[in-house]
């Protein structure tokens, strides 16, 4: 790849950093990974609480199916607090990206690294999948939707400890926390901002050189591996329609060189 494209290609990442907000989740997954200060708050005003202790924070996180072939999935913030609970905390900007089966199956693959071999079922820690939402996916104007099990015939709830949550995006009142984060995070720009813990970290990110580098540098570490894994789709299709090895559907996709290697190693 040559210096001009290269630059080009900055350039561009650049100029849609500037129209990027926490509902992105390439500047979303950068501000929060390793920023136990911002999580901390983002989890305090989700679930009303001012005492969390953030002990780990990871963002894109993998969670591989253990099944053969089946679905894995990489978490936008994996966070795990002092109490041992776990968060997934997920944007979305399309209703499809929030859909419900969606937040089951995240819920799920949680549960499956909670427990090691031999552990008691009653030490699984609580879990919660949070989706903040850039639409009101339930629609019925809420800021927050908690989605809990319960036992039909009392109404009591089922408490096993799984919780799901749905934060409205779209919502907006300046007036009481939850309103003022999710006005944060539909924020561009750092100064416009009501919380200093995120203001900081978007000014970093968007403001100053080094961090507009790094966010360029994620940014098409992003589109490789996005392009990385369509090409793997696309030859597994084709291996298993026309049963060929990998190299030989490599090579009627025309696959780079560079992308064969990478490519190689996953089958």
């Amino acid at each position: 790849m040559s210096d001009a494209v290269k630059l080009n290609g900055e350039e561009e990442n650049l100029e849609m950093l500037e129209g990027f907000t926490l509902l992105d989740d390439e500047l979303m997954t950068i501000v929060f990974d390793r920023n136990t200060e911002a999580t901390e708050l983002l989890l305090n005003i989700i679930l009303g609480r001012n005492d969390m202790e953030v002990t780990e924070v990871v963002a894109q996180r993998e969670y591989k199916n253990p099944v053969t072939g089946g679905r894995s999935i990489k978490l936008d913030i994996y966070a795990k607090d002092s109490d041992g609970k776990v968060y997934d905390i997920e944007v979305q900007n399309e209703n499809a990206g929030a859909d419900v089966h969606r937040a089951r199956f995240h819920s799920s693959m949680l549960d499956t690294k909670m427990l090691k071999e031999k552990q008691k079922f009653k030490e699984i820690h609580e879990s919660y999948v949070i989706f903040i939402t850039k639409n009101d996916y339930m629609k019925m104007g809420l800021p927050l939707y908690h989605v809990e099990r319960t036992i039909q015939e009392s109404g009591a709830l089922f408490g096993d400890g799984a919780h799901i949550i749905y934060v409205n995006g779209s919502y907006k009142n300046d007036s009481d926390p939850v309103g003022k984060l999710m006005h944060d995070f539909r924020c561009t720009s750092a100064v416009d901002m009501f919380y200093q813990e995120l203001a900081k970290s978007v000014r970093h990110f968007k403001e100053t050189e080094g961090g507009r580098s790094q966010m360029s540098k994620a940014m098409e570490e992003r589109i490789n591996r996005e392009r990385i894994d369509n090409s793997f789709e696309h030859i597994k299709n084709l291996m298993e329609a026309m049963k060929m090895t990998a190299e030989q559907a490599m090579s009627i996709l025309k696959i780079p060189d560079e992308d064969r290697a990478v490519l190689s190693k996953k089958f």
